[in-house]
């Protein structure tokens, strides 16, 4: 028994009994809205930071199209603006840093957001990734916790290594990530040479109604350079706002950046099966097992005229679906559903999706009215709520998101499958031994201001499960020993 002082409770005093796990519909969820733990953590994360964004909060964006290149993408999905090669979307991309604030400098080590808002006929669709296939946590009850280590101490406003680290070696299931940051990966040298993904697991559903489950890959058309970290730490000083002048200057200078849009294909039956749980946003499928199939080109071709009103005003969501794409089990996603549109609701207001970079380029209709700064005519004097007999906008039943099976007892779930340590190790050992060494020399580095050798020795057997010559090197340049398991 947790004595009363020393106990997690939520804001009104109850006692929480599981801060790692969120409330499913069985293992695969989909996530409970009654779970009003995570619903609380979320809502307040989101109201922890006024008025730039908590979490990407350094970011360049820039118009431009998407183009179809296969004709064939319209037997997974019903979605219109993937319906026919040669059809052209007109689009907006934000790029970010995660951890920093506003001013923060673009070439330190940290994931990349690569969010993408396609304005279809059908709606805007928003596909909200990073310029990794995965991600540090698979549930988004520990978000909050997550990026508290990423910001800065309460007491000293510094960043805390120890905290970090803290954090990782007691949430294996990171490890993954952390590869992937630690390595050259970590610091692009420009956003115009990274690829970019979807990383969680989406549904596709085709006019017939079968539907498949899928993963979306950018690859850059400008091919992959990252930046060495000595150069990076000097730009940082010299001139912090690289990645954004590189990007604004190519466009500009009419060297406009592309990405070949590719995903992953499974069937829906195959995730019962498959070796690694599909809906795990820590794993990747293997494209041996599932190749990737080319969908189309995205081109940036023009700079924002006003950065405040184009990039600091778009709002992103994995929630913003059109009929064709829907959500799948995926713990982190489903939390993702609600954070970010209510993190938007509270950062620019009830009504950002009336502003011209998100309004949708389609007609649209809802009963949505007031709100704060309400700018636009209100809904007029026309009728004003559903169901009416006034001729008001209706439903539209062919849009309804297609049916899934659940089973299970309703409590917090976690994944069933907990190998967080093979597809590490498989990076590790495809890195060449330059890479290596470069990877194993950013861990060191940053785990020698950890305070605590308990902290460094945990995460060191992560580590050497991983792949025993990782665990080594680290542990050597630390100066500790491998832990005996």
């Amino acid at each position: 028994m947790i004595e009363k002082s020393n106990r997690l409770t939520t804001s009104w005093g109850a006692p929480v009994g599981d801060n790692q796990n969120s409330q499913t519909a069985g293992q695969r969820g989909p996530t409970l809205i009654q779970d009003v733990h995570l619903l609380e953590k979320l809502a307040h994360f989101n109201r922890e930071r006024v008025p730039e964004r908590v979490v990407h909060a350094k970011g360049a964006g820039a118009h431009g199209t998407f183009v179809v290149t296969n004709n064939e993408i319209s037997k997974y999905t019903k979605a219109d603006f993937l319906s026919e090669e040669g059809k052209t979307t007109p689009m907006f991309i934000r790029f970010s840093t995660v951890a920093g604030e506003l001013g923060s400098a673009d070439t330190v080590r940290d994931p990349r957001g690569f969010a993408v808002k396609f304005y279809t006929e059908e709606g805007n669709y928003d596909l909200v990734g990073n310029n990794t296939p995965v991600f540090f946590i698979r549930d988004a009850i520990k978000f909050p916790d997550f990026i508290h280590t990423q910001k800065r101490h309460p007491q000293t406003h510094l960043k805390n290594p120890t905290a970090v680290w803290d954090f990782w070696s007691l949430s294996p299931e990171s490890l993954h990530q952390v590869t992937i940051l630690m390595s050259d990966r970590g610091i692009p040298a420009t956003l115009r040479h990274m690829h970019g993904f979807g990383s969680h697991t989406f549904k596709w559903v085709n006019a017939q109604g079968q539907a498949v489950w899928v993963k979306y890959h950018f690859k850059t058309n400008q091919g992959v350079k990252n930046l060495d970290v000595d150069l990076a730490a000097k730009l940082a000083g010299e001139n912090p706002d690289y990645h954004t002048e590189d990007l604004f200057n190519a466009i500009e200078a009419g060297d406009l950046p592309s990405w070949t849009l590719y995903v992953q294909i499974m069937p829906i039956e195959d995730a019962n099966t498959y070796k690694w749980d599909p809906f795990d946003v820590t794993k990747v499928w293997s494209q041996k097992d599932y190749p990737l199939i080319e969908v189309g080109k995205m081109t940036l071709d023009r700079n924002p005229e006003n950065y405040f009103a184009e990039v600091e005003q778009a709002t992103f969501s994995p929630g913003t679906l059109i009929p064709g794409i829907e959500a799948s089990p995926d713990k982190m996603l489903q939390g993702r559903l609600f954070s970010y549109a209510d993190a938007h609701r509270y950062r620019v207001g009830a009504n950002h999706n009336a502003l011209p970079i998100n309004a949708p380029k389609c007609p649209f209709h809802n009963y949505q009215r007031d709100g704060q700064m309400r700018f636009d005519g209100n809904g007029g004097n026309t009728v004003y709520y559903e169901p009416n007999s006034f001729g008001g906008p209706t439903e539209s039943p062919e849009a309804k998101v297609t049916p899934f099976e659940v089973e299970g007892m309703a409590a917090e779930h976690s994944y069933s499958h907990d190998d967080h340590f093979t597809q590490a190790g498989d990076l590790y050992r495809l890195l060449t031994e330059d890479e290596r060494t470069r990877l194993v020399e950013n861990i060191v580095g940053a785990m020698k201001p950890v305070e605590r050798e308990d902290i460094k020795l945990r995460q060191i057997s992560h580590f050497h499960k991983a792949d025993p010559e990782y665990g080594a090197r680290v542990a050597e340049g630390l100066d500790l020993a491998v832990p005996v398991n």
